[in-house]
C-alpha cells in the first residue's frame, strides 16, 4: 500500500531542476571569463607596448655650425739630404797610398783625406825639370852663337863699303845670322813648351794629396788604402761631405693639384719615422717648375729647408713634410660632409628612383648644403641652400658668409630607413 504523495514533492523537483540547470551553464560561464581576461591582458600589453614605444628615428643625421681654426695645408712625402753637399773625387790615377778620413770624421777646408802614390808623378816632375835645364842651354849656345854671326855679319859689311869682301860674304854672314837667329826662337819657345809641362806635373803632383773643399763632416767614404783610382776618363767620387748637419734640406714631390697652393716662405713641418712625434720646423726654400713624371702622375720638387740643431735628421731619411698654405683663426666652419652630402631620390610605389632635376651650377667660392625646413621626427624635410666658402682642413671648411648662424644645424647623412621599418615591425 503506497503512501499519499506530500506537499514538499514538487517543490523538491522544481530546486533540483533549476540546480541542474545553473550546474549546466557553468562551464561556459568560466570560459568566458577567461577570454575576457585574456582580451583584458592583450589591450593592457598593446596599450603598454604603445605608450613605450621609441619615437620614430630621424631621416637626416645633423651636424652644428662651430666656431674655430681652419688651417689649409699640403702633405706630401720627401728625401731628407744635407744643406750643401760636395763629392770629392780624384783628378789623377793611381794606387791610394793613405787614407785620413773615415765615414763620420769632421774636417776643415783644407784637410787632408787621402793620398795618391806620388813616385810617377814625382818622376815625370824631375823629367820636365831636367828637359827644361837642357833647353835653357841649349838657348844659351844659340843666343853666343847669334851674337858671333852678327858681328861676322857687321864685319862683312864694314868690308863691302872699303872694297875689300864682295857682297856675297855679306850674304852668306847674313844666312848665318839668320839661321842662328831662328834656332834661338826654336829653343826660346821649346823652353815655354817644357815650362807648361813642368807646371802640369807639379799641378798632378799636387792633385795626388786630396784635401777637403770644405768645412764639414764625411758622410760617404769609397776608397780604402792600396786601392788603384783610375781618372782617365771620369774623376771617380772618393769622399762625401756635407757642410753643416744642423741645417737640412728635404726634396718634396708636391702633387700638380696642390703646387698652385705652395708659395716660397711658407712654413712648413716635417716628421720622420725615426722620431715618431717629434715635429722639425721648417719653410718652403724653392719651388721649381721643371716637372717630375712617374707613370703618367705629374709632380714639381720643392725644397724645404728644416732646422736640425740636434742632428737627429740623417740624410736618406724619408720625411712628410705638412706646409701651412693658409690659415683662418676663430672663424665660423661648417664640417665637409655636410657639403658633399645629396639626398636620395624619392621613390615611386615599385621602389625605383623618380628623376630629380638638377640644381644649378656653383660659382668660385659657393657650397651647398641642406637645412630641416620641417623637423617632425620620421617626416623631416631638408631644403638645399647656397653658402659661401672658403679654405678647408679637410674636415672643416671656412664659412664666409652670414648665411648660416652659428649653432645651426645642417645635413651631414641620411639614417637606414630600412632598417627603422624593421625596427617598428618587430615591436609588435
Amino acid at each position: 500500500m503506497s503512501s499519499p504523495p506530500t506537499a514538499g514533492a514538487p517543490r523538491g523537483r522544481t530546486l533540483e531542476r533549476d540546480l541542474a540547470r545553473v550546474e549546466g551553464k557553468g562551464p561556459w560561464l568560466r570560459r568566458g571569463l577567461a577570454f575576457v581576461a585574456i582580451l583584458l591582458v592583450a589591450g593592457s600589453l598593446i596599450a603598454w607596448r604603445v605608450k613605450s614605444r621609441p619615437a620614430p628615428k630621424p631621416k637626416y643625421l645633423l651636424q652644428p655650425i662651430t666656431s674655430g681654426d681652419v688651417i689649409e695645408t699640403v702633405q706630401s712625402t720627401g728625401t731628407v739630404q744635407p744643406l750643401t753637399q760636395v763629392q770629392v773625387g780624384a783628378q789623377v790615377s793611381g794606387r791610394i797610398v793613405r787614407v785620413l778620413a773615415d765615414f763620420n770624421t769632421e774636417v776643415k777646408k783644407g784637410d787632408l783625406l787621402a793620398e795618391i802614390d806620388p813616385t810617377l808623378l814625382g818622376a815625370q816632375v824631375a823629367q820636365n825639370q831636367a828637359q827644361l835645364e837642357a833647353s835653357k842651354a841649349s838657348l844659351a849656345r844659340s843666343e853666343a852663337n847669334l851674337r858671333t854671326a852678327r858681328m861676322n855679319l857687321d864685319r862683312a859689311r864694314k868690308l863691302l863699303a872699303e872694297n875689300l869682301a864682295s857682297q856675297a860674304d855679306v850674304d852668306t854672314a847674313l844666312g848665318q845670322h839668320d839661321a842662328l837667329s831662328a834656332e834661338a826662337a826654336a829653343a826660346r819657345a821649346s823652353i815655354r813648351q817644357i815650362s807648361a809641362q813642368l807646371q802640369y806635373s807639379r799641378t798632378s803632383l799636387k792633385y795626388a794629396q786630396i784635401f777637403a773643399p770644405i768645412d764639414g763632416i764625411v758622410i760617404n767614404r769609397a776608397i780604402d788604402p792600396g786601392q788603384t783610382v783610375a781618372a782617365s776618363f771620369q774623376a771617380p767620387t772618393l769622399f762625401v761631405i756635407a757642410q753643416d748637419l744642423r741645417q737640412m734640406r728635404i726634396m718634396a714631390d708636391i702633387d700638380e693639384a696642390d703646387v698652385g697652393k705652395l708659395a716660397e716662405g711658407m712654413a712648413a713641418d716635417a716628421t720622420v719615422d725615426a722620431f715618431p712625434g717629434e715635429v722639425f720646423k721648417g719653410s718652403v726654400k724653392q719651388i721649381r717648375y721643371s716637372p717630375n713624371s712617374v707613370q703618367g702622375v705629374v709632380t714639381y720638387s720643392a725644397l724645404i729647408d728644416v732646422e736640425n740643431p740636434d742632428k737627429k735628421l740623417r740624410p736618406g731619411m724619408t720625411a712628410t713634410v705638412t706646409v701651412r698654405t693658409h690659415e683662418a683663426r676663430a672663424i665660423s666652419r661648417i664640417p665637409n660632409a655636410a657639403l658633399r652630402f645629396k639626398p636620395s631620390p624619392p621613390v615611386d610605389k615599385d621602389g625605383k628612383p623618380e628623376p630629380v632635376p638638377p640644381l644649378p651650377a656653383l660659382a668660385h667660392g659657393k657650397g651647398r648644403v641642406y637645412v630641416l625646413t620641417d623637423t617632425t621626427p620620421g617626416n623631416e624635410k631638408a631644403e638645399p641652400k647656397v653658402i659661401s666658402v672658403g679654405i678647408t682642413d679637410g674636415v672643416h671648411t671656412e664659412l664666409k658668409g652670414q648665411e648660416l648662424a652659428p649653432g645651426e644645424q645642417v645635413v651631414v647623412d641620411e639614417t637606414d630607413q630600412e632598417a627603422a621599418k624593421k625596427q617598428r615591425r618587430n615591436m609588435f
